[in-house]
């Protein structure tokens, strides 16, 4: 199963920053399971909400040079309070540092109180599926035209 948490992005300055936010519905389907008398989102995936606006900032800067994206390291990973449905958290990720197909970020998630849900430092490593291959450039195209597509629509650049 992949996940998409990222529902909007405020705020962008590429090779910078980046300011978004998910909105947690009882609708989620992992909510299900985690746990059923009380549904809370998942550290994991709190973290992984960080980790997508990593790469989405890393995506603004580079053109879409890498069509895949992966979590390489994740240090000093710290959990605050829970993230219950019916609640946004606002995320925010700064660029560190950039060397190669890596990329050092810092995160924070915190709750519409301004409590923190997450916080982390990450790295994310990047590659293209032509890297591995003459069959991965039309695949790496149909990924970048996905990736733009849904980059207009977080940003709201579909209704400008």
């Amino acid at each position: 199963m992949r996940f998409n948490l990222i529902d909007r992005i405020d705020a962008h300055q590429p090779g910078k920053f980046l300011r978004g936010c998910k909105f947690l519905t009882l609708g989620e389907e992992y909510l299900a399971d985690h746990f059923p008398r009380f549904p809370v989102m998942p550290g994991v995936l709190m973290l992984h909400a960080l980790v997508e606006a990593g790469a989405w900032l890393w995506r603004s800067g580079s053109g879409y040079q890498h069509t895949v994206i992966v979590l390489r390291e994740a240090k000093n990973v710290k959990y605050g309070s829970f993230m219950q449905p019916g609640r946004k958290m606002d995320v925010a990720v700064d660029l560190v540092k950039q060397d190669g197909d890596s990329v050092s970020f810092k995160g924070k998630g915190t709750d519409d109180t301004g409590a923190t849900t997450v916080s982390a430092a990450f790295t994310l490593h990047g590659y293209s599926l032509s890297d591995r291959g003459p069959a991965g450039v039309a695949a790496d195209e149909v990924l970048r035209q996905q990736l733009k597509a849904r980059w207009a629509l977080l940003t709201g650049e579909l209704r400008k």
